[in-house]
């Protein structure tokens, strides 16, 4: 029988967090209520969540902080889930690594949507725990980085780890497969979130900019991921394919 998928939903009105339990489990999700950020760190150390759908506006707490806290120190699915839709919100909620973000009010059938969608890119695994190298792996090298494909991971130079958002990954995925072309804003955003994804205004450049800031030894003259005006991004270096 197949163990439900565990998701944490943090709302400070216990209202929202009952409401969304129940019809999260009537999909088959097991769901944990939380309404404070010290509650939530408490659960990621003993029963972590493979997805956490976290509200912003949490009295006396800095909702953005604990979506960095989660993006330090595990590896979870995040969906913010806030009443707060200004736009300059959702560009940091990308930046501290939210992997979707969702303005109240809502439809629950499309928050699900957005949930799958999540869900369905990161690979199975322990939640919250570092994901192992796959014997079978699909490596791509690049200016000495290396991507594994199957194991959903980044390795630097120096062979260590470089921790990636979902979004993350699934964007430097996509250039590293498609090296030396020119991809548009609307074709990766498209590859990377599908049209359940819900895109918004900047996701793609926050994103890029984000990934440069890990990858180039200079981010503001980017030699990796290069930016063509008016056409899009594109990964300059050679890509090469399978295992050394």
């Amino acid at each position: 029988m197949t163990t439900p998928t565990h998701l944490a939903v943090l709302d400070d009105e216990v209202e929202i967090t009952t409401l969304l339990a129940g019809y999260l489990q009537g999909h088959g999700f097991r769901v944990s209520q939380l309404h404070s950020g010290r509650s939530l760190l408490e659960l990621m150390a003993n029963d972590a969540p493979a997805l956490v759908l976290l509200d912003l506006g949490l009295p006396g707490e800095d909702g953005f902080a604990i979506a960095r806290q989660l993006r330090e120190h595990w590896r979870c699915g995040l969906v913010i889930v806030t009443g707060r839709g200004d736009a300059v919100d959702k560009v940091v909620g990308l930046e501290v690594g939210a992997d979707d973000y969702v303005t109240k009010p809502f439809d629950l059938r499309e928050l699900v949507a957005r949930i799958k969608a999540v869900l369905r890119r990161l690979v199975p695994s322990e939640p919250g725990e570092a994901r192992p190298g796959a014997e079978e792996a699909n490596l791509l090298r690049f200016a000495q980085w290396e991507l594994d494909t199957a194991a959903r991971r980044l390795l630097d130079p120096h062979r260590r780890e470089v921790a990636l958002t979902t979004g993350e990954f699934d964007l430097l995925s996509t250039l590293a497969t498609h090296p030396g072309r020119v991809l548009s804003r609307d074709f990766l955003l498209e590859a990377t979130r599908g049209r359940d994804g819900g895109p918004f205004d900047r996701t793609i450049d926050v994103q890029i900019g984000r990934l440069r800031r890990k990858l180039e030894d200079d981010p503001n003259n980017p030699q990796i991921i290069k930016s063509v005006r008016g056409a899009g991004y594109i990964l300059v270096p050679k890509v090469e394919a399978g295992r050394g």
